[in-house]
């Protein structure tokens, strides 16, 4: 799932951060020594006090390991009344991997008290995978007899022209449960001595797989020989010689500077405002989104991110039915996201900003230029021409965008959010990259359904991407409901002509009768509101969640990717807010004992009437490849839309000025 060279790469990245120490404040890069909010990120200053308590008041040996340090986000109500000036609560997570005890643990540090508070050992599954874990799987395979006569059968003598690709465990077997063991699969793949894309070329049927806390190997797997493509599948400019022509130059200039400003982590832009920060795990994350109406700053959302992804392969060997990445909870969603490159990952006119990350050996590592922010033009916001008087008034519209892309193995994943200026937030994601390649003696298309023959013997196979999105609402405040709207058409006896259909509403009262699927054929969407609070024709004031393009989850009820992983079952699920549940495949999807995350945290029913909520939305892509797609993909994007629902009296964009050319 990751190039070996990512670890060396975060390890330069890590001296680095130690020669730039003062370089604590992710965006800027300009020292700020006092905390001005408690949703601000960590300093390095912060990082290490941290690591040094939990070092101090636990013996955890040269061989400790911190797949996670973050911060630990303050009571929901002590951000929402905090004034600017006073005191502020600091306390960071840690979570820790004892090596040779083949023990993780999780911690919480109190910063103003200078003490470790909380210390529990993790027993439900494992934490994600680490870079030096990917460079260790390589070595102990590449050491191990029975790989090396696999590799020399396959007629590859070279072994240092491979890759072994690292993958977590997905489905186990009883022998892999056995003992708690720390595991991590390994898939080869024939690079070659002047190849960088190594994806066209898996040696198929041979898995190996790792003790990492034990350093050795604990299994090899050996299907058989299969064809694999020697061709040379690279997408750099030089190997795509001769170009296509390129078009004209298209300039995004603003003159005058950017329309938002950002004040520490937190930005505004016309009339919304918001947080960021860029979590290990999550990505990034926002928090705190209003509106400001008529000089009115209203709350809709408190906090937004990305909670987890599963990405199930439909091939029907063992060797296949094992890759379920679960690319937040296992791999680091936010710790794998990359530099932006200007002119290709953003426009010109974005700014890039930087942030600062602890490596596993608990070093601060700044990444830089990991966050896009940007301006964009999005077409007509509103126009209307008069035939009688030939008289026009229109607008023209534009967005706010911020965006990071995290590259997990093969695959890219840009997440873009994306504000507009009539109260509208679009959360769109980019799926690219290269997809999974499964090696087949076939040559011309094979019929069996599973994958698409892309080049010959090598076979791109059938997979999906379900996203799921927390989503923690505050509509004009914390006290909110949930419905359903549907549209139906009117009964024959009630619509004597047949064109007649309402939108209805149902409410969703409790947390299991709120867990609901997209149903085009009634337009299914659905409304948080404010029970509460009115607007100017007497109406609950709302937000909406308007789905946009959706699929099953295809995988039967016997799929372990499905029963881990039940959150993509179902396209919305709500609960009553719990600051603990964030994920919604649980804390540690890797090597989970059992089922975690939204089918527990449902399971005592709470009800949602007139309640703090919190809604999870699935959606995704089930991708049956084609060969345009191959070697590299187009982007395919996905996402959908939170708008406004009798949360404003009217046009909330109607005083908007025109745009003029001398501006």
């Amino acid at each position: 799932m990751l190039k070996q060279n990512r670890f060396w790469k975060r390890w330069a990245l890590a001296c680095l951060a130690g020669c730039i120490a003062v370089l604590i404040w992710q965006g800027v890069g300009a020292q700020q020594p006092e905390m001005v909010h408690p949703l601000s990120p960590l300093t390095v200053t912060e990082i290490e006090t941290a690591v040094a308590i939990v070092k101090k008041e636990k013996s955890l040996g040269p061989d400790v390991a911190f797949p996670d340090i973050s911060l630990r986000e303050p009571d929901k109500e002590t951000v929402l009344n905090f004034v600017l000036g006073s005191p502020i609560s600091r306390q960071v997570n840690i979570t820790t991997i004892q090596r040779r005890k083949n023990v993780a643990y999780d911690a919480v540090i109190d910063l103003n008290k200078k003490k470790l508070v909380s210390w529990s050992e993790i027993s439900t599954g494992q934490p994600p995978i680490l870079d030096d874990e990917y460079v260790l799987l390589d070595k102990l395979a590449k050491s191990d007899p029975r790989w090396q006569e696999a590799v020399k059968k396959r007629g590859i003598n070279d072994f240092e022209n491979t890759i072994v690709d690292g993958w977590a465990m997905g489905m186990m077997n009883e022998k892999e449960k056995a003992d708690g063991k720390r595991l991590m699969r390994g898939i080869t793949y024939y690079k070659g001595k002047d190849r960088d894309n190594y994806y066209g070329a898996p040696i198929e049927g041979l898995m190996v797989t790792v003790d990492l806390n034990g350093g050795k190997v604990f299994e090899v797997i050996d299907n058989g020989i299969v064809p694999f493509s020697k061709e040379n599948f690279d997408y750099d400019e030089k190997t795509l010689a001769p170009l296509q022509k390129s078009p004209s130059p298209l300039r995004i200039k603003q003159p005058k500077g950017n329309s938002f400003v950002i004040n520490g982590n937190e930005v505004s832009w016309l009339n919304w405002k918001f947080r960021y920060l860029m979590h290990p795990r999550e990505g990034l994350t926002l928090y705190q989104i209003s509106y400001n109406d008529n000089g009115k700053e209203r709350p809709i959302l408190y906090r937004a991110s990305l909670s987890e992804m599963v990405v199930p392969y439909s091939d029907t060997s063992r060797a296949w039915a094992v890759r379920s990445a679960f690319d937040v909870g296992e791999y680091r969603f936010g710790w794998l996201s990359t530099p932006l490159e200007p002119n290709n990952d953003v426009p010109e006119n974005a700014l890039l900003l930087d942030a600062l990350f602890a490596d596993e050996s608990g070093k601060p590592s700044v990444t830089k230029n990991i966050i896009g922010i940007y301006e964009q033009d999005s077409g007509i916001l509103w126009r209307h021409y008069d035939f009688n008087t030939e008289t026009f008034e229109g607008r023209r519209a534009r967005n706010l965008v911020i965006t990071t892309v995290a590259a997990i193995g093969n695959y890219d994943y840009a997440i873009n959010w994306i504000f507009h200026q009539d109260g509208t937030l679009e959360q769109k994601s980019e799926l690219t990259g290269i997809m999974l390649a499964k090696a087949t003696p076939d040559v011309s298309q094979s019929h069996h359904g599973l994958g698409t023959l892309v080049a010959p013997n090598v076979e791109a196979i059938n997979h999906q991407h379900m996203m799921n999105f927390r989503l923690d609402f505050d509509v004009d405040g914390k006290a909110n409901s949930i419905r359903e709207m549907k549209v139906a058409t009117v009964e024959k006896s009630a619509n004597p002509y047949g064109n007649a259909f309402v939108m209805l509403e149902t409410p969703l009262e409790d947390e299991k009768s709120a867990v609901r699927d997209v149903k085009a054929s009634e337009s299914r969407s659905w409304a948080v509101i404010n029970p509460g609070k009115k607007n100017a024709v007497g109406a609950t004031v709302g937000y909406m969640l308007m789905p946009g393009d959706n699929t099953p989850y295809y995988p039967n009820e016997f799929a372990d990717s499905r029963q881990k992983g039940e959150f993509a079952t179902h396209h919305l699920w709500t609960t009553r807010y719990n600051p603990s549940e964030l994920y919604a495949a649980g804390n540690y999807p890797n090597q989970a004992s059992s089922p975690q995350g939204l089918p527990r945290y449902i399971a005592d029913n709470q009800s949602l009437d007139n309640h703090d909520l919190v809604v999870w939305y699935t959606y995704g892509v089930t991708h049956t490849p084609r060969p345009e797609e191959w070697p590299i993909m187009t982007v395919h994007p996905a996402g959908f839309k939170i708008m406004s629902w009798g949360f404003f009296d009217r046009n909330p964009v109607l005083n908007v000025p025109k745009n003029r050319l001398h501006d």
